[in-house]
């Protein structure tokens, strides 16, 4: 059975299935609504019911608060449709000319960044062109089906190749390959690019990236593009860590301020007590809002732990009057993040 959708303000209409989420319905139809993990983890694909019924499915209540529930909002990448629905969605815009292809790549170089983080560079066939927008990612798609999200951190005009920021986590499946088995000129496949978490470049506003730990590796390609197309507005990038070995280019985000006019960097580290750290210390979304007492002129772009993304969603439109169409987040889920 198939029932239809319709969003406001844009008016725009699409079928979907009953065994389909809202998401995968609008991007069959060519249309593209903001989301990031599509695990019901991050809450970028967040919308109000306006009328009909819905299946809410699983989600973290980090994402979608009981408050946010009985106010009438939905993950829409979780949920599914129980009759025709009208739905608030903002930002929703028509699938442009970017195709997500399912392609294999060669490892090329792998570079360990940290102890617990590992730089891996894809090698992408040169008969088949990729693009993707400055902040997306890519799934590597592994034997038996299963997918691993991981974000491009180079830039797009850089597309011979990618550039992946993996983090070791404990019991990980893949990142345990990537530590321990991964060797150059090993054969994988992808899909991508996905996401709707990318750099706008159709505003003038003053711009605001807060990375958390390998959530840093989207943010390096935005800058990157930035520097690349001379972008003129102002930039400034927090990067928040345990330690000091979690800023792992720590120098090339400061050599980014002298290619860059009006770019400013700021480490942030939460746990650096024994360290010989000069720097700004607690949590980086804190570090924001101890220098911006109003962002409601900004343009914000956060990418980590989901706890930090919305605990940044939570402060910066609460109580600095960010808008919420202004705040653009990608956070970082493993396995299934969704209860």
């Amino acid at each position: 059975m198939s029932f239809q959708i319709t969003l406001q303000p844009g008016g725009q209409t699409f079928e979907a299935a009953s065994d389909q989420t809202i998401l995968e319905a609008a991007l069959q139809a060519g249309l593209l609504l903001p989301y990031s993990c599509r695990d019901g983890a991050c809450g970028a694909c967040k919308g109000k019911v306006l009328s009909g019924e819905l299946d809410r499915g699983l989600y973290s209540e980090g994402a979608l608060s009981p408050a946010d529930r009985d106010a009438g909002y939905a993950l829409f990448c979780r949920a599914r449709a129980c009759s025709d629905l009208m739905l608030e969605a903002r930002n929703v815009t028509r699938a442009g000319d970017i195709p997500v292809k399912k392609l294999p790549c060669r490892v090329q170089k792998l570079e360990l960044a940290a102890p617990d983080v590992m730089i891996i560079e894809l090698k992408l066939p040169a008969s088949e062109a990729f693009q993707f927008r400055a902040g997306q990612y890519i799934d590597i798609l592994l034997a038996d089906g299963q997918r691993r999200s991981f974000s491009i951190a180079n830039a797009p005009h850089d597309a011979g190749r990618l550039e992946l920021h993996v983090r070791r986590i404990d019991g990980g499946r893949f990142t345990g390959h990537v530590f321990e088995g991964m060797k150059e000129k090993e054969i994988l496949r992808f899909e991508g690019p996905l996401g709707s978490f990318w750099l706008r470049e159709d505003s003038q506003r003053p711009i605001v990236l807060v990375a958390g730990g390998t959530g840093f590796a989207p943010i390096k390609g935005m800058v990157e593009h930035a520097i690349h197309v001379g972008l003129q507005r102002p930039i400034t990038l927090y990067w928040g860590a345990r330690n000091a070995a979690g800023v792992y280019m720590d120098t090339l985000a400061r050599d980014w301020a002298a290619m860059l006019s009006g770019f400013r960097y700021i480490p942030v580290l939460s746990e650096a007590k024994d360290e010989a750290w000069d720097g700004r210390r607690g949590l980086v979304h804190e570090a924001v809002l101890a220098d911006f007492a109003d962002l409601s002129g900004h343009e914000v772009y956060v990418c980590g732990a989901p706890a930090m993304v919305d605990a940044a969603r939570q402060a910066f439109v609460g109580t600095r009057g960010l808008p919420e169409g202004a705040f653009h987040a990608d956070a970082f889920t493993f396995a299934n993040a969704a209860s």
